[in-house]
C-alpha cells in the first residue's frame, strides 16, 4: 500500500507531505504560553556581539587549518598504506585503525586532559608574530587534524587507485621516479575523485568544531552556550547559531561546486552535446535537488 501511494504521489511529493505533517505535529505540540523573544534571534544574526563574531571566526580558522593538516596527513598515510616497505604499511594501518575506530570526543579528552594528567605532554601556548594561539585552540586544531587525516587517508587511497595503472607505467618509461610520478601524474588525476568527498569532510569539519567545547574552546557553539546561559535565551540564541552554521556550510557548498566544475572540465558530456559537465541551477546547488538520472 505504501509503495502504491508513493508511486501515485511521487517521491518528492511524498517527502513534502511528510515534512508538512511533521511541522503540523511540531506546532500542535508547542506550548501556548511560550515566551520567545524574536529580537534576540534577529540581533544574533544581524547584530552579533563581538564574542559571537570571534566565535565564528575561530570556528572558520580551526576548520581550515585542521582540514589542511588532515589532508596532508591523509596523503602521506595513503601513500604509506600502499608502500612496499612493511613498517610504513603497519604504521599507516595502525594510525587509520586507531583514529577511525575511536570517538573524536574520547580523543579530545584523552589527548588534552589525559596527557597532562599522566605527565606525558602539556599543550603549550604558541606565539607566531602577532598571532597568539591558546593551548586549547592548538590542541583542538591538532587533534581534529589528526582525526581527519585518518579519514582522508582512505579517500586519497581510493582516488589514487582510481587512476589507470598504465599511467604509472608510462611515467616510469619516461624516466620519472616515484615522487615525480605521484606529484605530476597520479595525484592531479586522483584529485577529481578526491575533491567531492574532501568537500564533504570540510563541511562536516565546520560542524565538528562544536565538540571543542569540552576542552573550553570558545568557538561558535561554546560562545552561544555561554550567552544562552547568561541571558536565558536558549531557543533564540541557538536558533541563531544554527543559522550561522547553515550560512557557513551553504557558502562552502557553492565553493565546492565551483571547485568540482573546474576539476571536471572536459571529463563528461554537457547538455549541449559538447565537452564539460552539466551546470546545475541555483536550487540544485542550494538544496541538493538533482535532476533524475535518465534511463
Amino acid at each position: 500500500m505504501t509503495a502504491s501511494v508513493l508511486s501515485r504521489l511521487g517521491t518528492r511529493r511524498a517527502i513534502l507531505a511528510g515534512c508538512l505533517i511533521f511541522v503540523a505535529l511540531s506546532v500542535s505540540g508547542c506550548s501556548s504560553n511560550a515566551h520567545i523573544r524574536p529580537q534576540v534571534f534577529w540581533d544574533s544574526i544581524f547584530h552579533p556581539s563581538p564574542a559571537l563574531v570571534n566565535g565564528i571566526g575561530l570556528t572558520l580558522l580551526i576548520s581550515v587549518v585542521a582540514q589542511a593538516l588532515g589532508v596532508i596527513l591523509g596523503v602521506f598515510a595513503a601513500i604509506a598504506k600502499m608502500a612496499k616497505f612493511f613498517p610504513f604499511r603497519l604504521v599507516a594501518n595502525l594510525y587509520v585503525w586507531l583514529f577511525r575506530g575511536t570517538p573524536l570526543l574520547v580523543q579530545l579528552m584523552f589527548f588534552y586532559y589525559g596527557f597532562p594528567t599522566a605527565g606525558i605532554f602539556k599543550w603549550p601556548a604558541v606565539e607566531i608574530g602577532p598571532v597568539f594561539i591558546l593551548p586549547e585552540v592548538l590542541a583542538g586544531i591538532v587533534i581534529l587534524g589528526i582525526n581527519e587525516g585518518a579519514y582522508m587517508a582512505e579517500i586519497v587511497r581510493a582516488g589514487i587507485l582510481s587512476v589507470d595503472p598504465g599511467q604509472t607505467e608510462a611515467s616510469k618509461s619516461l624516466g620519472m621516479n616515484y615522487g615525480q610520478t605521484m606529484r605530476r601524474i597520479v595525484l592531479p588525476q586522483a584529485a577529481r575523485v578526491i575533491i567531492p568527498p574532501l568537500g564533504n569532510e570540510f563541511n562536516n569539519m565546520l560542524k565538528t568544531t562544536s565538540l571543542l567545547t569540552v576542552i573550553s574552546v570558545f568557538e561558535l557553539y561554546n560562545t552561544t552556550s555561554v550567552a544562552a546561559g547568561r541571558n536565558y535565551a536558549t531557543f533564540e540564541l541557538f536558533a541563531g547559531a544554527a543559522v550561522w552554521y547553515l550560512a557557513m556550510t551553504t557558502v562552502w557548498g557553492f565553493v565546492q561546486a565551483r571547485i568540482e566544475r573546474r576539476f571536471a572540465r572536459g571529463t563528461g558530456p554537457s547538455q549541449g552535446g559538447g565537452a564539460g559537465p552539466r551546470r546545475e541551477g541555483f536550487a540544485a546547488r542550494f538544496m541538493s535537488l538533482r535532476a533524475p538520472i535518465e534511463q
